[in-house]
C-alpha cells in the first residue's frame, strides 16, 4: 500500500483529547498509524480536546479544502463506519436523526446517556462518498443488523438504517456474532 498517497479523516470523535483512551484517533494511531510510513499532513484528525462547536467549524473547512466535492458535498473514496448497540452510527444516535438531513458537513452530537459531546460528519455527507463499508461485531446488534438488513418493521428508526451512498457502493462486513440473527431469518 502506497501509504504515503492516502489521507486519513474521522467520521467521528469524542471531544477528549488525543491521548484518551476513548479517542478515535488514538485507537487508529495505536492500532495503525504509528506501524505505517504516512506523511503527518495526510493525517486529518478532529482535534477533541477543542471547542466542540469550534472544531466541527475547524474540520469542517479542513474538508472542504482537502476533499474533492461531487454535487456540492465532499466525496470521500472510501467511509469505513461501526455500529453501536442502539443502531447509531459516527455519532448520529437515534434521538438525533436531524443530523442525517444536515446541510453542515460536520455537526456537534451528544451521546445520549452520558453527555458527552461528539463532533460527527453528517449523513448528507457519509452518503456522498463512493464506497462505504460497515464493520459491525458483537452479538449485542445482531437483532438491529437483521432489522435493518430485512428491512423489517422500525428498521429506519436506527441511523445506521439511513446510509446509502447516493453515486457510490455500500457493504457490510458482520462478524459471526453480529450476523447471527440474519443468517438465522435466511
Amino acid at each position: 500500500i502506497k501509504w504515503e498517497q492516502i489521507h486519513f479523516y474521522w467520521g467521528d470523535e469524542r471531544c477528549v483529547p488525543p491521548d484518551d483512551s476513548e479517542s478515535n484517533f488514538k485507537t487508529a494511531n495505536d492500532l495503525l498509524l504509528k506501524n505505517i510510513v504516512v506523511p503527518p499532513g495526510n493525517i486529518h484528525r478532529i482535534q477533541g480536546e477543542d471547542d466542540p462547536a469550534e472544531e466541527a467549524k475547524r474540520y469542517s473547512q479542513e474538508i472542504i479544502n482537502h476533499v474533492p466535492a461531487t454535487a456540492g458535498r465532499p466525496t470521500f473514496d472510501l467511509i469505513i463506519l461501526g455500529m453501536g448497540a442502539d443502531g447509531h452510527t459516527a455519532s448520529i444516535f437515534p434521538d438525533q436523526m436531524e443530523l442525517l438531513r444536515s446541510d453542515q458537513i460536520c455537526e456537534v452530537a451528544t451521546h445520549p446517556e452520558t453527555g458527552q459531546k461528539r463532533v460527527t460528519l453528517t449523513g448528507r455527507i457519509l452518503n456522498n462518498a463512493l464506497q462505504t463499508i460497515f464493520l459491525v461485531t458483537g452479538s449485542s446488534k445482531s437483532a438491529i443488523v437483521k432489522t435493518i438488513l430485512g428491512k423489517e418493521e422500525g428498521y429506519l428508526k436506527y441511523p445506521a438504517a439511513h446510509v446509502h451512498p447516493s453515486h457510490g457502493e455500500l457493504a457490510w462486513f458482520l462478524d459471526e456474532a453480529a450476523a447471527s440473527d440474519w443468517k438465522a431469518a435466511q
